[in-house]
């Protein structure tokens, strides 16, 4: 184990010291004084030393043996979803949470992981040149879309998108074929389209239509991206036009630690959750914006590149999930407070208080460790991607 352990990539972990480092920091700063989020930056650090443990544990452990156990994990899963369908306690909208006195367990979180292990237990024991879209497509599809369902209906949309986007990235690496991909991406663009143009010019009937129901949180999630001009100054919209304004307050190099106008004045709301980029980029600027995106990249880097030398299978798909995933969450939490994406309530990896998401987040960058670490082994039990190479040689 101890050689193992020498074995990890330790640039890696000094990224997520780095990140730990501005998440707690970042927290102080918008929290510190608050009559209900004061000491949210010790409890981040508490998370930070749990991820750690999630993290490295994960990173010991073989992840062909989460994969050989794929489908009571997906089944898991499943059972907790839609327990938090009947019993969840809601927060911020959204009934997707598990009480458990000392700290929320979030499922809906929790199941991105989850989905990524299970769908590459699935693509990888087909073991195809490419996957037919009648026998492997749509059934891989619709694993997908029974939690997409659960936690759409729980109102957790941004979560709910994640797996669209898992999917995605390992149908991609699965080896669909080009012209399924190429229907499925003018099918998706050509709905995007249609439905946000019959948003735009039907939104007195769609918003009444709402608005009858208890659907009328989704115009607050739709109408600051799509028709900022028709929100209020009290709901979404002043959310969004507030964050824009204290993000290019920040400038270059921002406002200063603890000096941002609209951050710690209370204009920008979930400063400590969903709009904590909000707070670094006002009080750090486009510098200290560009130095959290570059360890970003660093990350997504280091994975790939562990995927890269992975002998079998299984390796390069969990990483590919694992970077779908968190490529979706950097891009859609940034993007929404700069008007790129709609409000979705999605959290900042490493950066944005919350337990459940800290814990996955670094419990998955452990699986991609472990890839590193027995990547190399080759399981009897798993095809070895590379033996056709060996096959073409001997031929020639």
């Amino acid at each position: 184990m101890l050689q193992k352990f020498k074995k990890i990539d330790f640039v890696v972990v000094t990224v997520l010291v780095m990140l730990m480092i501005i998440s707690v920091t970042s927290l102080y700063s918008v929290t510190i004084g608050s009559a209900d989020w004061d000491g949210y930056h010790i409890k981040m650090l508490i998370f930070y030393i749990a991820g750690f443990i999630a993290f490295f544990g994960m990173s010991l452990l073989d992840y062909r043996v989460l994969i050989k156990h794929a489908t009571y994990i997906y089944i898991g899963g499943l059972l907790l979803l839609v327990y938090v369908m009947f019993f969840g306690a809601t927060l911020n909208g959204s009934k997707g949470w598990i009480n458990l006195g000392f700290t929320s367990l979030q499922p809906a979180e929790m199941f991105k992981l989850v989905l990524i292990i299970f769908l590459t237990f699935i693509l990888v024991k087909k073991n195809k040149s490419q996957l037919s879209f009648i026998r492997d497509v749509i059934p891989v599809g619709f694993l997908a879309f029974i939690p997409f369902v659960l936690v759409m209906g729980i109102n957790d949309l941004g979560n709910a998108l994640s797996y669209v986007i898992i999917l995605m990235g390992l149908l991609w690496i699965g080896n669909v074929k080009l012209s399924h991909a190429l229907i499925g991406l003018v099918l998706v663009a050509g709905t995007a389209f249609g439905g946000i143009q019959a948003y735009i010019h039907y939104h007195d009937e769609i918003t009444a239509f709402m608005k009858e129901g208890s659907r009328s949180h989704w115009l607050d999630r739709i109408d600051p991206w799509l028709m900022p001009e028709t929100t209020d100054n009290a709901g979404a919209g002043y959310h969004t036009h507030n964050a824009k304004l204290a993000i290019a307050s920040g400038g270059m190099t921002g406002e200063g630690f603890m000096q941002g106008t609209s951050v710690q004045s209370g204009r920008v709301p979930y400063t400590y959750s969903d709009s904590i980029f909000v707070q670094i980029a006002e009080e750090y600027g486009f510098i200290g914006s560009s130095v959290l995106l570059l360890l970003y990249f660093i990350l997504i880097h280091r994975m790939i590149l562990i995927s890269l030398e992975s002998r079998e299978r299984a390796g390069p798909f969990l990483i590919i999930g694992i970077v779908s995933m968190f490529l979706y969450q950097i891009f859609e939490n940034i993007g929404m407070f700069i008007g790129l994406m709609p409000l979705t309530g999605i959290t900042l990896p490493f950066i944005s208080y919350g337990g459940t998401s800290l814990v996955i987040s670094m419990a998955s960058l452990g699986v991609a460790m472990s890839v590193k670490l027995h990547g190399r082994e080759i399981d009897e039990d798993m095809p070895d991607p590379h033996a056709h190479r060996s096959t073409v040689a001997k031929q020639a």
